[in-house]
């Protein structure tokens, strides 16, 4: 293969590539126009119902007592207090020592048990409901007051704009889809250069 040739070939791919990424980037198409936001009132929905939001949450409960008046323990604190009581003084007294021990016994089983019962627990779901208001605070869109070049006009849009609102052949582009094809072809152009 000759220079020229092999020089050619060369030039030629070239010249295919940079017809390529010419291709590639719009020169027929301007950066997007835009309108200036003057001002900016939300729209609210004040005059829905709201509505009931549940959920399941976990909880704690006293567990069930099969012994709800805490009789063994009770009789258990009797026992053991009599039988204590009954080691103390001798005669008349042993007896009354025995008595008094049986009566505090009984008592202090009672409690014993009663705090036993009361720490009990067992967990389980519970549902719980609230009373909720559907949206964003009940913003359901905006009231926009725009300048595009003399004009100054009021729109309602779906979304708060920001300082401006793109403009495409003269039209407004009002929504959340719109405006972020031309947000995404905007940064595609500066990725390009």
């Amino acid at each position: 293969m000759s220079k020229a040739m092999i020089v050619g070939v060369v030039l030629g791919a070239v010249g295919l590539m940079a017809s390529g990424v010419v291709s590639a980037y719009p020169l027929d198409e301007r950066e997007p126009e835009y309108a200036d936001v003057l001002a900016v009132q939300p729209i609210r929905d004040d005059g829905g119902a709201p509505r009931e939001a549940c959920r399941e949450v976990e909880v704690s409960r006293p567990a069930q007592v099969a012994d709800q008046h805490q009789i063994a323990g009770t009789l258990i604190g009797a026992v053991a207090g009599g039988l204590l009581g009954s080691q103390i003084g001798s005669g008349g007294g042993k007896k009354l020592a025995a008595v008094a021990g049986a009566v505090a016994g009984g008592y202090a089983g009672n409690k014993i048990q009663e705090t036993m019962q009361a720490r009990n627990t067992q967990a389980g779901p519970e549902t719980r409901c609230d009373s909720v208001a559907d949206g964003d605070d009940g913003v359901v869109g905006y009231d926009v007051k725009y300048r595009l070049g003399q004009e100054v006009g009021w729109v309602r849009m779906d979304h708060q704009p920001g300082a401006r609102i793109p403009v495409r052949n003269g039209r407004l582009l009002l929504t959340r889809e719109e405006t972020s094809a031309v947000s995404f072809q905007v940064d595609k152009r500066l990725c390009l250069s």
